[in-house]
């Protein structure tokens, strides 16, 4: 079976990622990539630059984002969008209110890190394209400046692990409104990295798997078209796991990299598709 080369969640400068997206389509197609989306956070600014950038070297690429969600009980998900309609003004209503909260985020988290000892401001960040900052920004800018030895370390307990900044929260739309947006924008809801949810149980654990079943299964109820099998931090039992709760529920399946970094070349290698079926719907896989 001649399964397309494809990669599902890019990240570029209009959000936090490090290349701009016509270097990610070129270098795409250089690779031999069939399809890819650009997926930035709360955002669909790099999306027509990538559009042009395909049209020009023959490749197809998906119209996408990721929004940061939460359940009814608060457990934080991230919904990724595919095939939407990135001009609808009712949508981009909906992704204003996201900006809005990340700022207010912000605002409030910049003020905890000072009080932790960092000298970092708003003002420091070298912000993506249409102003946005998120967390792996932040990152950039305090290994930057010499107080950690990589930008990961600030996702440990020394920074945005530390108690003061975990208690700073974005006001995140509910998972079942983040789908019906989507929907409404006439696009394709898909989980994302389902194995980065947390307060579940260990992850990759059979108390992790029993909850996260539920979840999709109320997910796939409020209308979810998708679950990200494929992702670098899924490895070949998670994603085994994570393929049969897809056909259980009839989602689609994909394949992402969650690609942030500098050279697309170097994106990170997923689980291989030795589960996934016949191609479906220009984008996903069938589970069949």
């Amino acid at each position: 079976m001649n399964i397309p080369k494809v990669d599902y969640h890019i990240h570029t400068t209009f959000s936090d990622g490090k290349s701009k997206p016509e270097q990610i389509v070129t270098l795409a197609k250089d690779l031999g990539y069939d399809l890819i989306a650009i997926t930035d956070h709360d955002n669909v600014d790099g999306v027509p630059g990538a559009l042009d950038a395909g049209k020009a070297v023959g490749l197809e690429v998906i119209p996408g984002i990721e929004i940061a969600a939460e359940t009814e009980e608060g457990i934080g998900l991230h919904i990724l969008g595919y095939e939407i309609n990135y001009q609808d003004k009712a949508f981009h209503d909906f992704l204003e209110g996201l900006i809005t909260a990340r700022k207010e985020r912000n605002k409030e988290l910049f003020g905890v890190l000072q009080n932790l000892g960092f000298d970092i401001s708003e003002d420091d960040i070298p912000e993506g394209k249409n102003g946005f900052i998120g967390k792996p920004n932040i990152a950039r800018q305090l290994y930057n400046k010499g107080y950690l030895k990589s930008e990961s370390e600030a996702f440990g307990e020394k920074v945005f692990g530390s108690e003061a900044c975990r208690k700073v929260r974005k006001c995140k739309p509910e998972a079942k409104r983040a789908i019906e947006a989507i929907h409404a924008a006439g696009g394709i809801a898909v989980l994302a990295h389902p194995i980065q949810a947390r307060g579940i149980g260990r992850p990759g654990s059979d108390k992790f798997f029993k909850n996260i079943d539920n979840i999709i299964g109320d997910l796939k109820a409020a209308g979810l078209d998708g679950l990200e099998v494929f992702h670098p931090d899924q490895g070949e039992k998670e994603s085994q796991s994570f393929f049969e709760i897809a056909r259980k529920y009839d989602l689609f399946v994909t394949r992402g990299s969650d690609f942030h970094g500098e050279d697309f070349r170097f994106a990170d290698k997923t689980a291989d598709y030795k589960y996934t079926g016949e191609r479906f719907r220009v984008l996903c896989f069938s589970a069949e």
